[in-house]
């Protein structure tokens, strides 16, 4: 029986969460899911639907979600749907939801300097991570508030960031993943837009994310 997932899109465009939807919907068809695509947050409130399905994606940055659709989003990840996401269309979804925050395990704070040079570093021995080395991205490296509870594979330091000088030097949790109940949970802050997923290795963590979290 082929897997299921759900990817629940929509917010502010500027993430380009139609755009990566895109990218994501196809490689999951490629690994044998159906694919159900909404961008409708009504939809996290069908249990039925919900629950039926093996992995969540959501990709929606910034707005509002309802009570209602929180809880039914949440409430599938604790009854062992997993959920993986990217960058502020995961990790700066709800600001006044801090459940949701607390599912995540990170929030999106800053982005000093904008779009920057800047290096991931991979820390563990993980199969979502395995073979590959240390990479460039040339997008917003994301200042996060982290759950000391994530487990993280990838990080990233601020260096000569001149809009806040004060954090260079900082190790940042770049990618990780966690459990919500039963579910896992997988996280990585790479993909500000489509065209970031144009480096083979950021494509393919979160790939290998998706597949590590579903059911």
């Amino acid at each position: 029986m082929a897997k299921k997932a759900v990817i629940v899109w929509g917010g502010w465009e500027g993430h380009e969460p139609r755009q990566c939807v895109d990218i994501f919907a196809p490689i999951l068809t490629g690994e044998g899911y159906e694919v159900t695509v909404s961008d409708d947050l009504d939809t996290y409130k069908d249990q039925d639907l919900m629950l039926a399905q093996d992995l969540i994606v959501p990709t929606w940055t910034m707005g509002a979600i309802a009570g209602d659709q929180e809880k039914g989003l949440l409430d599938a990840i604790a009854a062992g749907v997993g959920v993986a996401g990217w960058h502020g269309c995961m990790g700066d979804s709800f600001r006044n939801n801090t459940n949701y925050q607390f599912m995540v395990g990170g929030q999106w704070v800053a982005h000093p300097d904008n779009i920057i040079d800047y290096t991931v570093n991979i820390i563990a021995d993980d199969p979502i991570v395995a073979g590959l080395d240390d990479f460039a991205m040339h997008s917003e490296q994301y200042y996060m508030h982290t759950d000391p509870g994530n487990e993280v594979l990838a990080t990233t330091t601020f260096e000569g960031r001149e809009s806040a000088p004060w954090i260079n030097g900082t190790v940042m949790p770049v990618v990780w993943k966690r459990q919500w109940g039963e579910g896992r949970v997988f996280y990585s802050s790479l993909g500000h837009v489509a065209k970031d997923f144009d480096v083979p290795e950021a494509r393919e963590i979160q790939r290998r994310g998706m597949l590590w979290a579903s059911r």
